[in-house]
């Protein structure tokens, strides 16, 4: 008697989803995602336009999109996520579908219910798919962890919401919690 296999999903099986079903594909397995709560959109929203209005300002080269939007981490159909943000600093991997391969810079924005998933499964994706370097944003302990895979070994740094954090995929940015209205 065999074994039952575990069915591969793809990219297919996201899109045949109900209309508003949030989900990301994994290594050929569908997670489902929970509706963002308030205080994770404020967030969100508050980073987005931090980071697109330094790049506006500096006549960037990056670009960068909150979720929902579809990053294709190996360029394939079986690895999809949507982080809460993204930027893109090669613009050969956008497309009309959403970004082929890994974003430089991406921030997630945890919720009780999918911290052991951004802490552990998706730190280990995004370093293993070359992402440059990775934020998680916790609301309920109001810490930033900021993991930058350039070096060989990667380095990782702990911060509180009314600190001043240095991106270090640019020279000149640097975002200061304290001045996010929560």
């Amino acid at each position: 008697m065999s074994l039952p296999q575990e069915r591969t999903y793809t990219i297919e099986d996201i899109y045949n989803l109900p209309e508003g079903t949030r989900a990301e594909l994994i290594d050929g397995q569908i997670y489902m995602m929970a509706p963002p709560k308030r205080i994770h959109q404020r967030i969100s929203g508050w980073l987005h336009a931090t980071i697109y209005n330094h790049i506006n300002s500096h006549d960037g080269n990056c670009e960068v999109y909150s979720a929902p939007f579809a990053v294709f981490l190996y360029g394939d159909d079986t690895t999809y996520v949507e982080p809460d943000i993204s930027v893109i600093c090669d613009k050969d991997k956008l497309n009309d579908d959403g970004c082929k391969g890994a974003p430089d810079w991406i921030i997630e924005i945890i919720s009780p219910s999918t911290a052991s998933y951004d802490y552990i499964r998706k730190l280990n994706l995004y370093q293993l798919a070359g992402v440059r370097e990775y934020w998680i944003v916790n609301p309920q302990s109001q810490t930033v962890y900021v993991y930058y895979f350039e070096k060989e070994s990667f380095k990782t740094s702990s911060y509180a919401f009314q600190d001043k954090i240095k991106v270090n995929i640019y020279d000149d940015l640097v975002i200061d919690f304290s001045h996010m209205e929560m």
